[in-house]
């Protein structure tokens, strides 16, 4: 078989990287004493580091090193405190002062599968790196914020009957779900578990430029390290996901290749052309002799994902997922490098980045026209690319007797094919200048939701009467299974205008501030993931209803 190679990326056809000086070093090429080895580290990579081994792992940093700030950013379901790193030189212990310091400040969270552990076995040894080894300049140009092990419930469920596939740790992983079941990648939008509620929280008080979130895949059998998206929802604003896919993701897949000879490509698994129209789960890849075609296909626009989510807030977002498949020390490295080589990135364009997300900001707040998506399709890039095809061997894991599958690193062979990376809004709404609805009983939760999100809204002082846009239910869809305990509402309907009487106390949301694309995808009546999708409105839908929430469009 032909010898890897990288595929070229779009817009990234000739790329000069610009990094600040720093030793070149290999990863975890230091000798700590024990209490600042993880478990991975102790017991050769067969185990994963539980949440007092992470607990105290900190607090020997923290013993180490003045540029640690700990806190705690809300507790789990058990009750389980989520720690939280913060690190910089000169301190900043506050929001106020990483905003004061004009760095970009970049979030990176591990653990939220807990199942997936090589992002809070790679996110402890890059602290380390960070607070007392070769990447300590990075704290001179940047405010790091790690949560390094966000599903702690799931965490310490240890069992070896746990992505049992996946290749290592041998002695077992943790669940995939919190203590209540919940998937926290699918709960961005409706807030229903108290670690997502404590995440938002923390966005909304620390505001982060980039948002960092380590995963593990175990999909389609390619020839990949590891992949990554940006966000995905054409709704957020175009210049992020340009600048996103156009310069960040181009030079920082460079230098994995170039630094640490990782090969790394946008997420995605295979599928047959047919398939695209229908969920990325019903995917299956061709058979042998099957006349279909075969292309590459990224995962989800919706924002209870939270790559997206963060697009929504108008913000810069990675999404990481290592490849399940590679052994599990490699997997912790090849995190490590891709988190190493996005701050290197950050610090070298310190200036253009908060400046990019000033500028996106001050638009949204002047009210600048955009429209919003209500129906989203997949499309492929203008060219074919090629994708890297890998193989596995199956390996016994020695402690359960199940079989793993293992990478096969040197296999990776270049096949051309259509990349359907992106989305696009097959139809789309202006973005209205508020909306408006009652403070009635059955709606007090949608402004407790807004208030948690960090959307801004008022009350009416007095009753008004106002012109607005109603929406009239024609057909209400609800999903045939369900999801995260909830069947999923779709609505179609006719818009008109008229005016109606608004009393007191009335709340009214407006779209003039940096999160409009959150409060539009949360309120909208057509939305996929919103209010009406997670069945917060289910007493207001019904066929020749009036939708309860208005939109005040002049």
């Amino acid at each position: 078989m032909r010898p890897a190679t990288v595929p070229a990326l779009l817009l990234a056809s000739s790329l000069i990287i610009s990094t600040i000086t720093m030793p070149e070093s290999p990863v975890a090429a230091q000798s700590p004493d024990d209490a600042l080895r993880s478990r991975a580290e102790i017991t050769d990579y067969e185990e994963t580091t539980r949440y007092e081994e992470v607990r105290a792992f900190l607090a020997a940093l923290k013993k180490r090193s003045r540029a640690l700030h700990l806190e705690s950013f809300g507790a789990t379901e058990e009750g389980r405190e989520m720690p939280l790193m913060v690190m910089a030189d000169p301190p900043a212990r506050t929001p106020r002062e990483a905003r004061a310091s004009g760095k970009p400040i970049v979030f990176i969270q591990a653990n939220i599968h807990a199942g997936e552990v090589e992002g809070k076995e790679a996110m402890l040894h890059f602290s380390r790196r960070l607070l007392l080894g070769d990447l300590q300049p990075l704290l001179k140009k940047l405010v790091i914020m790690i949560a390094p092990i966000y599903n702690a419930d799931g965490n310490e469920r240890i069992s070896t009957d746990n992505r049992a596939a996946q290749y290592g740790p041998v002695g077992g992983v943790g669940t995939r779900e919190n203590a209540k079941g919940l998937d926290l990648n699918r709960d961005y939008m409706k807030l229903e578990s108290a670690e997502t509620r404590a995440l938002v929280g923390l966005f909304n008080r620390w505001d982060p430029h980039l948002i960092v979130d380590l995963h593990t895949t175990n999909g389609s059998y390619h020839g990949y390290h590891l992949t990554y998206a940006p966000t995905l929802n054409p709704t957020a604003d175009a210049r992020l996901i340009d600048y996103a896919r156009g310069k960040m993701l181009p030079a920082i897949q460079t230098a994995m290749n170039q630094r640490h000879s990782f090969r790394t490509y946008y997420y995605g698994n295979f599928a047959t052309r047919e398939a695209l129209g229908r969920e990325v789960n019903s995917f299956r890849e061709p058979r042998e002799g099957e006349a279909q075609t075969r292309v590459w296909r990224t995962f989800d626009h919706r924002p209870r994902f939270g790559n997206n989510y963060a697009g929504m807030r108008n913000r810069l977002t990675i999404l990481s997922e290592a490849y399940s498949y590679v052994d599990f020390r490699r997997r912790v490295e090849v995190t490590e490098a891709f988190v190493e080589e996005i701050c290197r990135f950050a610090a070298a364009h310190g200036r253009e980045i908060p400046a990019l997300i000033a500028r996106v900001d001050r638009d949204a707040a002047r009210s600048t026209p955009m429209e919003g998506g209500v129906e989203y399709e997949l499309q492929a890039l203008p060219e074919p690319v090629d994708i890297l095809v890998g193989a596995v061997r199956r390996v016994k894991n020695p402690r359960s007797g199940k079989e793993m599958v293992a990478m096969i690193e040197e296999t990776a062979t270049p096949a051309r094919m259509p990349d359907y990376g992106l989305f696009a809004a097959k139809r789309s709404v202006p973005l209205p200048k508020a909306y408006v609805f009652r403070n009635e009983e059955g709606l007090k939760t949608i402004a407790e939701r807004l208030r948690a999100h960090g959307v801004p809204f008022e009350r009416l002082k007095s009753a008004q009467e106002l012109e607005v846009e109603s929406f009239t239910i024609e057909r209400v869809t609800r999903a045939g299974r369900v999801f995260q305990g909830h069947q999923e509402v779709r609505l179609a309907g006719a818009r008109r205008m008229e005016r109606m009487k608004f009393p007191a106390g009335s709340i009214l949301v407006p779209m003039n501030h940096a999160k409009r694309a959150l409060a539009f995808y949360l309120l909208e009546a057509e939305s996929d993931d919103g209010f009406v999708n997670w069945n917060f409105l289910d007493d207001y839908l019904e066929k020749d209803a009036v939708y309860p929430i208005y939109r005040i469009v002049r």
